[in-house]
């Protein structure tokens, strides 16, 4: 696989640098009544220029990479397809092709990733936006430079025969949820419908499993589309014998509520950045990341089997369900992947600052600085793989048909 990688990719994380070389060759000079004079000092650049992008590209490509600079990646859970595009970069050769040897943190109930990146534990981060807009507050030093996640996955889901078809209905209700800062589109929905979170519900600490509504001890759960929603449909109905349905729930998506907010996002270190070794390390490993999320994209199946030889514990048919459900949530890209919806991003900060939770607090008190995020490193990486020929937007993605089998086997 490596050699395909290498093969189809190895030159695109050069292009990146390469553009900013470009650009920097093509300022202005000073006007001269010498027209001959003025000709050669523009051969004489576009000579050094080709000379420094002939460089860089090989430099890039490998040919003059003698020795691969370490990175590492801290994740926000354990290892599962929600991570698929990383992982790929590094078993197709995508990063090796970057001159790059990344290293994949596994994550956990009780790692903050954000917290693992400000304190210096990685190179580069996975984190929610408004948890890490909450660790920046109280005095992180990170930033958002790539917007893998376009989208919210977050769904409350509720029995069929429950009367809960929106959030006005959580009135009264039992509402699940995890708590950890992943609960602000559930408050954010309830203020919504002008409902007290603190009388209006009941709001009920859930595992990070389905049992509870199973089991009906509340009356709606929260989970992800790529991951708790689909337990559900691998849970036989005691009453059939036989899978549950879609039918069988009502599911209400907060992305289409209008209260979504942004979710995996590759948070670097605002001090390094001013760095230029660390900007061209960031640049590589989001090129390279970005490239491991297509060819998950286009090879849904393969990206899952690479997660599942990693180390993930989860079935086959969850590990597909979860890849291709991670593929709606970043494809379509309009405006190229990684770039930051800066509609999505404002979203994201209102709820942040504006929904108070059962303590009266919100996620952040006051908001962020233009400093937190960058699209810098993304429209560069888009840049260079659309030169490549790479689609990098994934207008034409259509999601393939996965059959859960029971337990996700």
């Amino acid at each position: 696989m490596r050699n395909i990688a290498r093969s189809r990719w190895t030159r695109v994380a050069s292009l990146a640098a390469v553009g900013v070389l470009a650009l920097s060759a093509c300022g202005g000079s000073d006007s001269s009544s010498d027209s001959a004079a003025d000709e050669t000092a523009a051969e004489e650049t576009a000579t050094d220029t080709a000379t420094e992008e002939t460089e860089a590209e090989d430099a890039a490509s490998g040919e003059e990479c003698t020795e691969l600079t370490p990175a590492s990646l801290q994740l926000q859970w354990f290892v599962q397809a929600q991570f698929a595009g990383y992982y790929a970069a590094k078993d197709l050769g995508f990063y090796e092709a970057a001159c790059l040897d990344v290293t994949i943190l596994e994550g956990g109930v009780d790692i903050v990733p954000q917290t693992v990146l400000a304190q210096g534990g990685s190179d580069f981060a996975i984190a929610w936006v408004p948890k890490a807009l909450a660790s920046r507050e109280q005095g992180a030093g990170i930033v958002d430079i790539a917007q893998v996640f376009q989208r919210s996955g977050t769904l409350q889901v509720s029995w069929a025969d429950s009367g809960i078809t929106s959030p006005a209905d959580f009135a009264g209700k039992k509402i699940g949820n995890w708590g950890f800062g992943n609960e602000y589109e559930i408050f954010a929905a309830l203020a919504k419908e002008g409902l007290d979170p603190a009388n209006d519900v009941e709001l009920v600490q859930q595992q990070f499993d389905m049992l509870a509504l199973l089991n009906r001890e509340i009356d709606a759960a929260e989970a992800m589309t790529y991951n708790e929603y689909a337990q559900l449909l691998e849970a036989v109905n005691p009453d059939t014998g036989e899978l549950y349905q879609p039918e069988d729930f009502n599911v209400i998506n907060y992305a289409d509520y209008g209260v979504g907010m942004l979710q995996d996002a590759v948070w670097a270190s605002e001090e390094r950045l001013s760095d230029p070794a660390y900007q061209d390390l960031a640049q590589r490993f989001v090129t390279a990341s970005f490239e491991g999320w297509i060819y998950c994209r286009d090879n849904p199946q393969e990206c899952a089997d690479i997660v599942t030889a990693n180390g993930s514990q989860l079935g086959a048919s969850h590990q597909l369900w979860m890849m291709n459900e991670v593929n709606k949530l970043v494809w379509p890209s309009p405006n190229g992947i990684g770039i930051i919806d800066s509609a999505e991003w404002d979203q994201t900060v209102e709820i942040s600052l504006n929904t108070p939770n059962l303590e009266a607090a919100t996620v952040i008190t006051s908001a962020p600085p233009a400093e937190a995020y960058t699209n810098q490193f993304a429209e560069a990486a888009n840049a260079a793989l659309q030169a490549n020929g790479v689609d990098t937007t994934g207008g034409g993605f259509s999601p393939i048909t996965v059959e859960l089998k029971e337990g996700g086997a």
